[in-house]
Parts: structure tokens; C-alpha cells; sequence
């Protein structure tokens, strides 16, 4: 089982604080909710606990059957998206799914035709990303997240770009491949957090 403890993180950029001294423990299977107004730092949680931004103070731990995993190899264990992420449009999905699963093993039994299939993008999957709507770029990011074997989850605003149908498939996928992750989800809207069984509410921590 995996465990993320927050001990007393806090955020500041420049003189303003973005929230001060959260505590909580996140488990393998208990998905976590951020939610807060806008401003109020969900994104910025989140890139705290994937390692890719410092805290001003207090620190992140991910703790595995009781032995620490250094910061530095948080990466090997978690899969990460966000609407800012970029993708490469340079390359055709397939091109794109192959470089990302030459990093990051895929789901057993999984390969890359079937996520593609899975997406629903088949038909496209031979043009560039930069000819992909915003929809259909959300799902790919989506999909190079959650089909990536790894044991932590963190997505942020998931459904972004996204309609009814990508709703519904994002819901699937969570049910479907998600149950026995680590999975942290920042956003407020309930479609999205609707897996969730503990909130952390940044307002809380202003």
C-alpha cells in the first residue's frame, strides 16, 4: 500500500501566501479530491506532490509498506495531467503512444492499438496531434495517464475540453482502472470527483 503524507505544506510566491500548513494522508484506493476557488492553489498542490514544484515549507512523503521513496524517484511511481500539459504535436498518435509507453510500462493486457481503440481515435490515429481538437487532445492525455502502469494518479480538471460522451468515458476509466490506485483529483466540479472519498478544501488553508 501506498500512503502521500502532507506535513505542513504551505505555499508562497513572493509575499503572497497561496495556503499554509496542510496536513492529510492519502492512501492506495481512498481517491482525494482538491477543490477551492480559483486562485486558491488545487494545480499548485498538485505539482507540489508530483515533485515538480517545491514547497515553501513543510514537506511531501510517499511512504510504501513502510519504507520512504526518495523525491527524486516519485516520478517512476505516479502518471500526471493537467489542461497545461503539452503534448507533442509534431507527432501522429502513434508516434506520440509509443514515446510515452517507451517510459511508462502499459497496463497489462493493454497495448497501443487497443488504448487507441479504447479512445475512440482509431480513424485518426496516423495525423499529427496539432491536427486534434481540444477534445480529442484531452482524451490522449487522459489515456497516456491512466493506461500508464503506475501506482499513483494525479489529474488535474480531467475533463476539460471535454463532452457528455468524454464524461462518460473518463467516468468508465476510473471505475474500470482505477480502484486500486492512488488517485488525486483536483478539481470541483462532482463529475470529475465523483470517485472521491476524502476532500482536502484549500479555502480551508488560506
Amino acid at each position: 500500500m501506498l500512503k502521500i503524507s502532507l506535513n505542513a505544506v504551505s505555499k508562497r510566491f513572493q509575499k503572497n501566501w497561496v495556503f499554509k500548513k496542510i496536513n492529510a494522508d492519502i492512501i492506495t484506493g481512498a481517491h482525494c479530491a482538491l477543490s477551492g476557488t480559483n486562485g486558491s492553489g488545487k494545480s499548485t498542490l498538485l505539482r507540489i506532490i508530483a515533485g515538480m514544484q517545491t514547497p515553501t515549507s513543510g514537506e511531501v512523503i510517499l511512504d510504501e509498506n513502510g519504507q520512504l521513496i526518495p523525491q527524486e524517484k516519485f516520478f517512476t511511481c505516479l502518471s500526471y495531467t493537467a489542461p497545461g500539459m503539452d503534448l507533442i504535436n509534431d507527432f501522429t498518435l502513434i508516434e506520440f503512444f509509443k514515446f510515452h509507453f517507451s517510459f511508462k510500462k502499459i497496463l497489462d493486457d493493454w497495448d497501443i492499438a487497443s488504448v487507441i481503440e479504447e479512445c475512440g481515435l482509431t480513424p485518426v490515429s496516423d495525423r499529427k496531434l496539432s491536427e486534434f481538437s481540444s477534445g480529442m487532445k484531452q482524451r490522449v492525455k487522459l489515456a497516456q495517464a491512466i493506461f500508464s502502469d503506475t501506482p499513483i494518479l494525479l489529474l488535474d480538471e480531467p475533463c476539460t475540453n471535454l463532452d457528455n460522451a468524454g464524461y462518460e468515458q473518463y467516468s468508465k476509466w476510473i471505475n474500470n482502472f482505477c480502484q486500486n490506485r492512488l488517485v488525486i483529483i483536483a478539481s470541483n466540479d462532482a463529475k470529475e470527483t465523483g470517485s472521491c472519498i476524502n476532500f482536502i478544501a484549500l479555502n480551508d488553508y488560506q
